[in-house]
């Protein structure tokens, strides 16, 4: 009997992260329901059942789908694994909140499925990636003050995985004292004139799905003498790129960030 066959056999996926890390590791064969928010990798979306919204999920269409195993992410999804629990399916949520938590995560998921070894190559890769990106960031002649916006209305700053990848492209996130904060409503900057205050050089936004719109934050009212407004230093990062805390974040999330951090210092290093 082998490791593989010791773990579980039929995934339903909660958050995509969990989806997009099977699929890299080659086991995407033992999914068999996803959420409907899941974009990487695109063809999971035609290949498997989407059952889940992130704070919600169709129960009934889960239990048919007989899993013996359901991966989810942190107490937002606490009240659909307890139902899951109650019907006798084994449910485990990870709760990964920093980059450190992130790999940890991926690794305990490819343990569980027999792939531990070829997790520690993927991850070794990505860990490899950013301590390159970190090496090239450690060179600059300025690191440009960063506003995340995750929300806009409310304005709601970068969680904490996102305000550690800033830092290692280069960046300095403008409110590090949020970042800790694993709730978005503890995250909340009520009064848009601390963000004015604290004239970020750059602004991203990653507005949850919804586009972001660089030419109505340049129009809040206040805002035209900020640093980044003024250098149009406005731009956006699609949230399944950067707000997953899975590999597309440690990945294609902090090479996009790099990318806006290096061409900044190209105009204004």
């Amino acid at each position: 009997m082998t490791s593989a066959s010791l773990g579980p056999q039929r995934i339903v996926c909660l958050t995509e992260e969990t989806t997009e890390w099977l699929y890299l590791l080659g086991e995407e064969r033992r999914i068999v329901g996803i959420s409907g928010y899941t974009v990487r990798p695109a063809r999971a979306r035609a290949e498997k059942p989407r059952v889940s919204a992130f704070l919600s999920a169709k129960i009934d269409k889960i239990l048919a789908l007989e899993p013996d195993a359901v991966f989810g992410f942190s107490d937002l999804q606490a009240d659909i694994a307890a139902a899951l629990i109650r019907h006798g399916v084994q449910v485990t949520v990870f709760n990964q909140r920093s980059v450190a938590e992130i790999f940890s995560m991926l690794y305990q998921v490819a343990a569980m499925v027999g792939q531990g070894e070829r997790g520690l190559v993927l991850i070794k890769e990505m860990q490899q990636q950013l301590a390159d990106i970190q090496r090239a960031a450690a060179a600059v002649a300025r690191r440009p003050r960063i506003f995340f916006e995750e929300w806009d209305d409310p304005h709601i700053s970068a969680i904490r995985w996102v305000s550690e990848l800033m830092g290692i492209a280069g960046g300095d996130d403008c409110f590090p004292e949020l970042a800790t904060r694993s709730l978005g409503k503890n995250r909340i900057i009520a009064d848009g004139a601390e963000i004015v205050r604290r004239n970020p050089d750059i602004i991203i936004g990653s507005w949850c799905g919804k586009k972001f719109r660089p030419e109505k934050v340049a129009a809040r009212p206040g805002w035209e003498n900020v640093s980044a407004v003024k250098n149009r230093q406005l731009f956006e990062i699609k949230s399944a790129d950067i707000l997953q805390p899975g590999p597309a974040a440690l990945t294609d999330g902090v090479a996009q960030l790099h990318r806006i951090v290096m061409d900044w210092n190209l105009q204004h290093g």
